[in-house]
């Protein structure tokens, strides 16, 4: 299915889509909020500098919440202006879904996770991206992950992200243990942890990555 040639909007796409399905949308700004739907399928961008989903601060920008598994991809975007409680940009519950060449920027939550909010068994792959520019008023500006997700992260920025509380760049909660490997964490803030906070038996694995210029730590 393309859009929009064929289909105006890409919920619309996703709507009639059956899993194992290819969205293929064309570079321009989608004011919209998308949700897979519990659907295994590809929705692929021209590419993340020219085509924008902006949440219009009324939700998350996008949702996995139906237990998508990592046939489910998401590819080629810039993901922002999402407003939400958890996951501005995107919210992830009981779901894994394959991110590649994303820009998460610019979203905000109200609780945890300004840019991307993993809770409860959501082990997604997020690769080749950027996560930058978000902001929470309590925990993880940039990222959080809450009870037993485990978040994979490869050739990764966090950047300029703003937690009111702790865990500027990522907030880890809850035994779970992300992975990050050539991840790169600077120049984000918070009360605590400006870079990573870790509580509740949480254990990264970091290889290969650069923590460095968060406040007040890293």
């Amino acid at each position: 299915v393309e859009v929009p040639g064929e289909i105006t909007t890409i919920q619309g796409a996703i709507d009639i889509a059956v899993s194992g399905d290819s969205i293929k949308v064309a570079a321009g700004t989608y004011t919209e909020n998308i949700d897979f739907s519990g659907k295994n399928i590809v929705v692929i961008g021209e590419n993340r500098e020219t085509t924008i989903i902006d949440g219009d601060q009324s939700e998350s920008v996008v949702k996995f919440i139906s237990g998508e598994d990592s046939t489910a991809v998401l590819m080629g975007f810039t993901i922002t202006n999402g407003a939400a409680e958890s996951g501005g940009g995107i919210h992830l519950d009981q779901s894994s879904p394959s991110l590649y060449d994303l820009t998460v920027s610019q979203n905000t939550a109200s609780s945890s996770g300004g840019g991307i909010y993993c809770y409860d068994q959501s082990n997604p792959i997020l690769k080749n991206s950027s996560v930058v520019n978000n902001s929470s008023l309590q925990h993880g500006g940039g990222i959080r992950c809450w009870n037993d997700s485990n978040m994979k992260l490869e050739n990764v920025v966090i950047a300029n992200n703003t937690a009111s509380d702790v865990g500027g760049g990522m907030h880890l909660r809850g035994n779970s243990g992300p992975s990050l490997m050539n991840v790169t964490m600077i120049n984000n803030n918070s009360v605590g942890g400006g870079g990573i906070y870790l509580r509740s038996n949480s254990n990264p694995v970091i290889v290969n990555s650069i923590i460095w210029g968060n406040t007040p730590q890293n």
